[in-house]
């Protein structure tokens, strides 16, 4: 998949995605800023997500609008309340974008409803990401796909089959510019629901690019994604999770950011090397130091070998080490001085 300045896909670097979400605790100097710092990261793009409170939600008292009271992060918050906290508004895409465009990051958003699909359509974006919970949601799949874009699918919470059907929804409408993300939905989310085999099950199953939308602490399982062939990663960021925020805890700060851009990249390369036994070219000039049979003592013609004159040492240059056995008990045919590589001709 070609964008306008990266690729996605095998062979190509992992296209690390920023996500800024709620991080900007509703500042825009404190949205540019986390712009300004992303681009110092590596990474290739930096999303936001375009919705209002009332785009995804109503406000209601009734118990289904609140967020679990076990949830570790939102438990028993009003959806309205906690959106209308964590929405960026619409009219800081703009400048959030062209900020982000500057420096040569890819700018792009999620959409959850055909106004906002419509609003990012007018400010140009190149690709489209779309949120887990929506996958279910065929007739905004369909909506995005429609713009004839890249689209980015999070696949948290999906079953295989409702994946399916979201594939064929955007198939369907003439979009093959897909790639599918594994993810667990969870916030933060834990390692042993990582599910990273997910990503070569979804590469297999639906021939596309696969990668990860990473909601988990640190940066180990994005950089193990990385190794098992995710094309992608996203993960959220913000300037200091000590600054608090909706998203802040499962966050990287942007050192942590680019620690996870150049560690994913490296763990890519080192999985694409193949398998082959035998050395490297970088180990050619090791090969010396490999253990071989030495003079380990002044000798004499005549003088018997034993563990008192020829040992087992490095550099490499004598016989192999388990020739001992050979060589122990015979004479040497010559003197020889301490230090030289023994050889059949000396015995």
């Amino acid at each position: 998949m070609d964008l306008s300045s990266a690729k996605i896909g095998t062979g190509s670097p992992v296209f690390t995605i920023a996500e800024m979400s709620g991080n900007h605790n509703g500042d825009i100097e404190r949205a540019l800023a986390i712009v300004d710092e992303v681009a110092s990261t590596g990474a290739h793009a930096l999303k936001i997500q375009t919705y209002t409170a009332d785009t995804l939600t109503i406000d209601s008292d009734r118990p289904e609008f609140r967020v679990k009271g076990d949830h570790d992060l939102w438990g028993g918050r009003n959806l309205y309340s906690l959106y209308q906290e964590a929405h960026t508004p619409w009219e800081w895409h703009a400048p959030i974008f062209e900020r982000a465009a500057a420096h040569g990051l890819i700018p792009f958003s999620t959409p959850f409803d055909p106004t906002s699909v419509e609003f990012l359509e007018g400010l140009g974006v190149e690709l489209y990401k779309t949120a887990s919970a929506e996958i279910v949601d065929l007739p905004l799949l369909r909506e995005v796909a429609r713009t004839g874009k890249p689209m980015i699918v999070s696949t948290g919470m999906a079953t295989l089959s409702e994946i399916d059907a979201a594939v064929t929804a955007i198939r369907d409408s003439g979009n093959t510019q897909l790639v599918l993300l594994a993810c667990t939905a969870a916030y933060p989310a834990i390692p042993e629901e990582a599910r990273l085999g997910n990503i070569r099950t979804l590469r297999d199953a639906f021939d596309v690019p696969v990668g990860l939308s990473d909601h988990t602490l640190g940066i180990g399982v994005a950089v193990a994604a990385a190794a098992l062939g995710a094309v992608v990663i996203e993960k959220h960021v913000t300037l200091d999770r000590g600054d608090g925020g909706v998203d802040a805890d499962f966050s990287l700060s942007p050192a942590e950011f680019a620690s996870l851009v150049s560690a994913s990249e490296q763990a890519r390369i080192a999985a694409g090397s193949g398998t082959a036994f035998g050395p490297t070219p970088q180990e050619q000039t090791v090969l010396a130091l490999r253990r071989s049979l030495y003079v380990t003592a002044d000798v004499r013609a005549g003088d018997v070998v034993s563990a008192a004159n020829v040992r087992s040492i490095r550099p490499a240059g004598g016989l192999a080490p388990e020739a001992y056995g050979l060589v122990e008990g015979r004479r040497f045919t010559r003197d020889a001085d301490r230090g030289t590589p023994l050889s059949w001709d000396l015995l």
